[in-house]
């Protein structure tokens, strides 16, 4: 690993007046603060609000007023903020990526690539929205004589808990078609990483978005999410398996909907023909971007015994080059975690697998001299289900590698887990691969890719499956989640039922015979 002496500076764009400006907008009657610091340095940055329950109720009351002029506009006006906001987004991206690199202390290269999303989202249902949410009319029971119309209609205010990982891109890409569908948007960021959403919401009221429409309330989870849940009307949530069965269980008793992107324990199978070069450099990727802190990143590495120490040495002599440090500039590989609270936790996974048996290959130790949360990437062998890191998801750079005799016993091996986010399969035969990822338990199954190619497909949907949620983000039903559907019918004449004395077993008997009459011809 290379490790090079730095002069840290903070990016010029993140002034104070800048960081002030953004918190202005989050509600806080209480007084009370959270000091959100560079993660790189620990420094302070600002002190951001918590909000308060009447806040929150507040921020809802404004969203809620605001919603009601917005869902009347025509949906062509909507459409043309996010024209707008495209074009902002885009030529604002440097901005945006110095304050995810600020907050999060991901290195620069995830941090521009996450900047990218909310704008490849707008593209995409730019593209769909006017015909997702145009009035669909459909035949009735009685052809010719009834019809019935699908209308589309917003929910009201969506309530989003974005987690800390992809701060903007969830919490902005999230609320786009919500917004595009004629909703109202409450935003409920992390504390630690608040500050990339708030700029990206004053990016979308510089495009047209009426002001008021898109609230931000700030506060740790369990003293924010029950009011934010209450007041809400659909709630949008990422983060753990745990806490979205708490918010899952309070949305049911509130009988709303929710969607829960949630943990996964993803997978990567090699099968023998794979490039193998390509397969170390997808691994890299899929172990270490955005130091191992992504939802579909890979964890288990599952490895034929004819190529195990093949892979395993040219994995270990890549990871080991890698170069980690803090720069504000594209040069180091991987950066640091999210706070020295998760690099513990990231620790304690590698310490009780190392105390349970297993080898660490490289990496395995908190790199203090570089920051205070950074954590050297780790490659372990000999995981096994007692360890933590065995069965529960460690959310850091740290993979473990297995070896496997048959592609039936790999396939068994992905499968052993109560998580199925994603999946990635490498292979040089793309139809033998297709043919493993079928047999997959994942929501997400990629081949000879760890993530992108789903993630970044817009038109599919992307969720979990088992323990990794419900629900899913992209594709048609990541803007129709967020609508109601009213069914408006019409009878031309009356016809249901006897007429002009016709008895009513003469009525069942016609009735009838129309049924089979219309299967025949297809009509209904």
């Amino acid at each position: 690993m290379t490790v090079t002496p730095l002069a840290l500076t903070r990016p010029a764009s993140v002034t104070d007046a800048f960081l002030r400006r953004l918190v202005a907008r989050v509600p806080g009657s209480s007084g009370t603060t959270w000091k959100l610091t560079e993660v790189y340095t620990g420094d302070l940055l600002v002190e951001l609000p918590q909000s308060t329950p009447a806040d929150i109720e507040q921020a809802f009351a404004t969203a809620r007023a605001a919603q009601e002029k917005w869902a009347a506009t025509p949906l062509k006006r909507r459409l043309e903020v996010f024209k707008r906001a495209h074009t902002l987004f885009v030529d604002n991206a440097p901005a945006v990526t110095d304050l995810i690199q600020v907050e999060s202390g991901k290195n620069r290269r995830m941090a521009i690539e996450e900047t990218c999303d909310p704008a490849m989202v707008m593209s995409h249902y730019l593209t769909r929205a006017a015909k997702l949410l145009a009035p669909t009319k459909r035949g009735g029971p009685v052809p010719f004589l009834t019809t019935s119309t699908e209308v589309r209609q917003p929910k009201g205010v969506v309530g989003i808990i974005a987690p800390w990982n992809f701060p903007f891109a969830t919490g902005i890409s999230d609320a786009i078609p919500a917004l595009m569908a004629g909703n109202a948007v409450v935003l409920k960021p992390d504390n630690k990483t608040a500050l990339s959403p708030l700029y990206g919401i004053e990016l979308l009221e510089q495009a047209g978005l009426p002001k008021g429409l898109f609230q931000v309330v700030c506060g740790e989870g369990p003293d924010v999410g029950p009011t934010l849940i209450d007041q809400a009307n659909y709630v949008m949530f990422t983060g753990s398996t745990a806490t979205g069965r708490v918010i899952g269980e309070r949305a049911g008793r509130n009988l709303i909907g929710c969607c829960l992107e949630l943990g996964g324990k993803n997978p990567m199978i090699l099968l023998d023909d794979a490039d193998l070069a390509e397969a170390v450099q997808g691994a890299i990727f899929g172990a270490f971007g955005n130091t191992g802190q992504i939802c579909m990143h890979i964890e288990r590495i599952y490895l034929p015994e004819s190529r195990y120490e093949e892979f395993k040495n040219a994995y270990v002599a890549k990871t080991e080059a890698l170069d980690v440090r803090a720069a504000y500039d594209f040069g180091p590989d991987m950066g640091s975690l999210v706070s020295a609270d998760h690099m513990s936790r990231v620790k304690s996974h590698v310490e009780d697998a190392v105390a349970k048996g297993a080898t660490v290959l490289c990496g395995g130790k908190p790199r203090p001299d570089l920051g205070p949360a950074f954590f050297e990437p780790t490659i372990l062998e000999g995981v096994t289900k007692d360890m933590l890191c065995g069965v529960t998801e460690t959310f850091g750079p740290v993979v473990a590698l297995h070896k496997y005799a048959t592609v039936d016993e790999a396939v068994a091996l992905a499968n052993d887990t109560e998580y199925g986010l994603n999946a990635s399969v490498w292979g040089g035969d793309v139809d033998a691969a297709r043919a493993v990822a079928a047999r997959i338990e994942s929501g997400n199954v990629n081949i000879n890719d760890i993530l992108a190619t789903a993630f970044a497909a817009k038109g599919t949907p992307s969720g979990g499956v088992k323990n990794s949620g419900v629900g899913a983000r992209h594709g048609d039903q990541g803007l129709l989640k967020y609508t109601d559907v009213k069914n408006v019918a019409v009878l031309k004449k009356q016809v249901m039922g006897p007429r002009g004395g016709q008895t009513y077993e003469k009525y069942v008997e016609g009735m009838l015979s129309g049924l089979k009459l219309m299967r025949r011809l297809r009509i209904r």
